[in-house]
């Protein structure tokens, strides 16, 4: 579970900074698209909560004995599944392509199965009570 934290810390935390100070490069590269005007604010507002859940993954590594770290995996698996069908739709059913899209689409398909690997196993629950 640690290395799948870290991993996903150092992918959002990337892709957050990304979003920040250049939003109009990763759109291009995700779906082959400009953006501008209003559009732009909003891929900040991406960029923050990308670096936010990045910051929450990393703070979570080491954790396995509360419920929480748990909660953070599942949220990571609502997350990459949604980016997978947002991303897939964008090609399959909005025509939008860009370099980058299919390998995003790939990558968080394998992020969704290895959360859903890791909610499989039993994490133990600490309780308070010894």
């Amino acid at each position: 579970m640690n290395r799948f934290l870290a991993l996903t810390a150092i992918i959002e935390v990337a892709t957050g900074l990304a979003l920040l100070t250049v939003p109009d490069m990763v759109v291009r590269l995700l779906l082959g698209a400009e953006i501008s005007g209003a559009s732009i604010p909003l891929g900040r507002v991406a960029g923050f909560a990308l670096l936010a859940l990045g910051v929450a993954c990393s703070q979570s590594r080491g954790d396995t004995q509360s419920g929480a770290v748990k909660g953070m995996v599942a949220a990571m698996l609502l997350y990459n599944a949604g980016v997978v069908a947002v991303l897939a739709f964008a090609s399959l059913g909005a025509g939008l392509h860009g370099v980058a899209l299919w390998p995003a689409v790939v990558l968080h398909a394998a992020l969704a199965v290895w959360c859903l690997a890791i909610l499989r196993l039993k994490i133990p629950r600490w309780t308070g009570v010894d």
